[in-house]
């Protein structure tokens, strides 16, 4: 992705949170030079930020997405049991702009509909080698009532319904009648080892130094 697409990006979806009401923190408006100062160590520490992917394909208006994370806690702490265990982000997915099929090593997940469009989700159960199960249904909560899917049946979440997602579930998503705005309330989230994808794809985006940036994504650090 051009540095300039990113850019580009970042301004429309962050007009998108706020016309939902949404406030993001103060980083939220750091510059590159306040992101890589002392005083934002636990923001890189932690991942925290801007995160805008088209999972290293050049596609991003067919295969992307575009996240910030608001808290997460620290890996570490998950084999102690004890501590910040938890994170939380706000995602934008466009309309019809697709994240592919994966699964997660260690987070269960929230998905939420927070507004816009509808999300819709493909979703599987992992077989015994951790590959994508097709021929059986898959039961999940959504807001915590048990729905099973058939295999190629498609969950569809209005503004306001959510979806409960554990540990080795394969799942893709997008948006339909316009660009969704997503909450993910998760486990401490590792984007760097914990994403299984079923085609080899890269977790975050390759990007082309075509201009200054005006922030910093969570990959720059």
């Amino acid at each position: 992705m051009k540095r300039s697409e990113i850019n580009e990006i970042k301004s429309a979806a962050e007009a998108f949170i706020h016309s939902f009401g949404a406030v993001l923190p103060p980083f939220a408006t750091w510059s590159p030079e306040q992101m890589r100062s002392a005083k934002a160590e636990g923001i890189r520490a932690r991942g925290l930020g801007w995160d805008i992917t088209d999972y290293g394909q050049g596609r991003f208006d067919e295969l992307g997405l575009f996240l910030f994370t608001l808290r997460n806690g620290d890996v570490t702490d998950l084999s102690k049991g004890r501590g910040m265990l938890y994170a939380e982000k706000l995602l934008v997915s466009r309309d019809k702009q697709l994240s592919p099929m994966h699964r997660h090593i260690v987070k269960a997940e929230d998905i939420i509909n927070r507004g816009g469009g509808d999300l819709v989700m493909e979703i599987y159960a992992s077989d015994t080698d951790g590959g994508i199960n097709r021929d059986n249904p898959v039961i999940v909560p959504s807001d915590n009532c048990p729905v099973t899917i058939q295999p190629g049946e498609l969950l569809r979440l209005k503004p306001g319904e959510s979806v409960t997602l554990m540990p080795g579930i394969w799942h893709a998503f997008w948006a339909e009648k316009g660009d969704c705005l997503i909450g993910e309330v998760s486990t401490v989230n590792d984007d760097r080892t914990d994403n299984v994808f079923e085609d080899p794809i890269p977790r975050f985006a390759t990007i082309e130094e075509d201009a200054a940036p005006d922030f910093l994504l969570v990959a720059d650090y």
